[in-house]
């Protein structure tokens, strides 16, 4: 890290360089033009280029580092946040080091070359991660909880699409639906590590800022990681990435380690081997950690028709100023297994509008009965959170996206599959104020898997 930072403002590798690449594809600063559409942005947050993006991303920022040290074995570490021992800030980013020019002299972490002035100092070492916002002092608590909201995003509430975000094409206005890992704990870790006392939430904090920090490199190996898992460990390894053309062929240009400008294909990244490393093993104790109804046959929202507007019956567009209750109709009650099995229910939120220059969250339950208890990702009630990042510095800048919940196994949970409704409840967690949603519905969506593709 020292030696990329050395580097040139004119080299393409240099820190300010590399840094900058995550500014370009995330704040609108390219158009789809030499696809003929240069009335479309090309935007790799909110839709299924986030994880390919990503991990060519690192895979040439790697291979600069390992470049210019003079090893080609040189590999990034993930910060592995998903697992209680890494739910703290890695100490290597604070770590007090002498002055190179004066080695007698005090150590500070001014010296360290992974350290960043523009971090949130509540949130250094020991303190931990608190993916839910759960707050309070009891660390077990907290760790507990991002657990299961590993598992909430990484399993229950997941299918292709709903891991993936919504499609991105030439050509197309985007579907703009952030994926569950991406809209959830990804966001999470950056709003924690970002200095809220900055303008803009910098570094950490904000999309045209985060790739100034080190920490940002090894946050996004365990992003990257995730897809692995999700792909390979999850669902018996059933799982599958995109098929469709639109995503096979979407492709980004970076600068690799021999300065030379490079085209790459979504296509060349979907397996790790391919490009060269693995994941070192590190236990998964969130696969375990699945939830458990706070309410199971309530039948809250056959109770509240006539209470709560249905979703036919609601003036859109909703604003997150406060709680939003709504009953929305299911396609199908009583599905069998083996239907469940092919196709999973889908809660889709559309038309998610806001401030791209302020950070917001929103929990989003199903069937809450509302009686004064906390619902968090320890209940099945608790379909799932959207969580949105600053792209850009304040003063406007006007962004929508969407978010895609899996139902099936929390009707199941909760004993509410015989029910013609559902009790959907959009909870603000900060930040929501003039957030507004424009469709709230309920979809069938068939399953991608390795071993239907067989068939």
């Amino acid at each position: 890290m020292a030696a990329m930072r050395a580097l040139p403002d004119d080299d393409p590798r240099s820190w300010k360089n590399q840094g900058k690449i995550h500014c370009a594809y995330c704040n609108a600063s390219f158009t789809q033009e030499k696809s003929g559409y240069d009335t479309y942005n090309l935007q790799i947050h909110n839709n299924w280029l986030f994880f390919p993006f990503h991990r060519w991303y690192l895979y040439f920022y790697e291979r600069i580092l390992g470049s210019l040290i003079d090893d080609p074995t040189f590999a990034l570490p993930y910060w592995n946040w998903d697992n209680p021992e890494g739910m703290a800030l890695p100490e290597m980013f604070e770590t007090s080091l002498p002055d190179p020019s004066n080695p007698a002299g005090r150590p500070n972490p001014r010296f360290n070359s992974l350290f960043d002035g523009y971090r949130n100092v509540l949130n250094l070492p020991p303190a931990i991660l608190d993916f839910g916002r759960i707050g309070g002092s009891d660390q077990q608590a907290i760790i507990e909880n991002n657990l299961f909201t590993m598992y909430n995003q990484m399993i229950t509430g997941t299918s292709d699409n709903g891991f993936f975000g919504g499609q991105m094409a030439a050509g197309v206005a985007n579907m703009n639906a952030a994926g569950s890992i991406e809209g959830g704990v990804h966001t999470s870790v950056h709003a924690w590590v970002g200095n809220p006392r900055m303008a803009n939430s910098e570094d950490m904090g904000n999309f045209y800022s985060a790739g100034y920090d080190p920490v940002f490199y090894c946050h996004h190996s365990n992003v990257d990681r995730m897809w692995s898992l999700w792909k390979n460990e999850v669902n018996d390894g059933d799982n599958v990435d995109p098929d469709s053309p639109d995503w096979l062929d979407a492709s980004y240009v970076f600068y690799d380690e021999n300065k030379n400008l490079v085209r790459v294909y979504n296509r060349d990244c979907v397996d790790t081997a391919s490009l060269g490393y693995k994941y070192a093993d590190s236990p998964i104790p969130w696969t375990t950690y699945s939830p458990t109804a706070h309410a199971p046959e309530s039948h809250i929202a056959t109770d509240s028709i006539g209470t709560v507007d249905k979703v036919e019956d609601v003036k859109f567009p909703v604003k997150l100023d406060k709680t939003v209750k709504v009953l929305v109709k299911r396609p199908a009650i009583n599905r069998t297994k083996q239907e469940k099995k092919k196709v999973k229910e889908m809660l889709v939120l559309n038309g998610i509008q806001f401030d791209g220059t302020t950070t917001f969250k929103f929990d989003v339950l199903v069937n809450d009965v509302d009686d004064g208890t906390d619902i968090t990702a320890a209940n099945s009630e608790f379909a799932g959170t959207f969580e949105s990042l600053q792209h850009g510095i304040a003063g406007g800048m006007k962004m929508e996206s969407g978010a895609v919940f899996g139902i099936t196994e929390l009707l199941e949970d909760l004993k509410s599959e015989d029910d013609e409704y559902v009790l959907v409840s959009l909870v603000p967690k900060g930040g929501s104020e003039n957030v507004t949603v424009s469709e709230i519905k309920i979809e069938l969506v068939p399953v991608k898997t390795k071993s239907k593709n067989k068939k």
